[in-house]
Parts: C-alpha cells; sequence; structure tokens
C-alpha cells in the first residue's frame, strides 16, 4: 500500500508540474522568460562549438612550437659545417705573398 500511496503521489506531482508548464504562457513576463531561456542555450551552444575550435588551434600552435624549438637548436652536424666553411672562408680569403 505504502508503495501505491508513493506512485500516487510521484503522479500527482508530474500532473501539477505539467500543469504549471502549461500555464506558464500566461503569465506576464513569462514569454520574455521563455525568448531569454532559448537565447541562453543557443549562445552556450555557440561558445561550445567556438571552444572545439580553439582546442584544435592550441593543438596546431604547440606542434609549431615544438618544430620552431628544434629548428632553433643548433645540431653538431650543422655547427661543424659552419665551422668547416667558416675556415676555408678564413684560408681562402688571405692574400698570397711571395
Amino acid at each position: 500500500m505504502a508503495q501505491q500511496r508513493g506512485q500516487d503521489i510521484i503522479s500527482r506531482l508530474a500532473d501539477r508540474g505539467e500543469d504549471v508548464i502549461g500555464r506558464i504562457n500566461e503569465l506576464p513576463g513569462a514569454q520574455k522568460f521563455i525568448e531569454s531561456a532559448n537565447q541562453l542555450k543557443e549562445r552556450a551552444d555557440e561558445l561550445q562549438r567556438r571552444l572545439r575550435g580553439l582546442e584544435a588551434l592550441e593543438r596546431r600552435v604547440d606542434a609549431l612550437e615544438r618544430k620552431v624549438d628544434e629548428l632553433s637548436r643548433p645540431s653538431k652536424s650543422r655547427a661543424s659545417r659552419a665551422k668547416k666553411t667558416t675556415a676555408k672562408r678564413t684560408t681562402q680569403a688571405k692574400p698570397k705573398t711571395p
């Protein structure tokens, strides 16, 4: 019997909720409130879509920063090549005297 009574209370509450939702249009500021709630939902959806795009851009920027860091580090092969070419240039640039 307690279970049946509990179901009765829940069904009565559900009916009351439906009645209130049905009568919401009769309230003076309800229409404006509903429009504002719908606009808020649309704006939240737009914001969420934009944030998804920002995550992709952040990943691209991180990848590019890593590439720039790798390219800006002097590697051993580059440094040894640079030393060899500068050494050749200095020896070739000296004029020979008899």
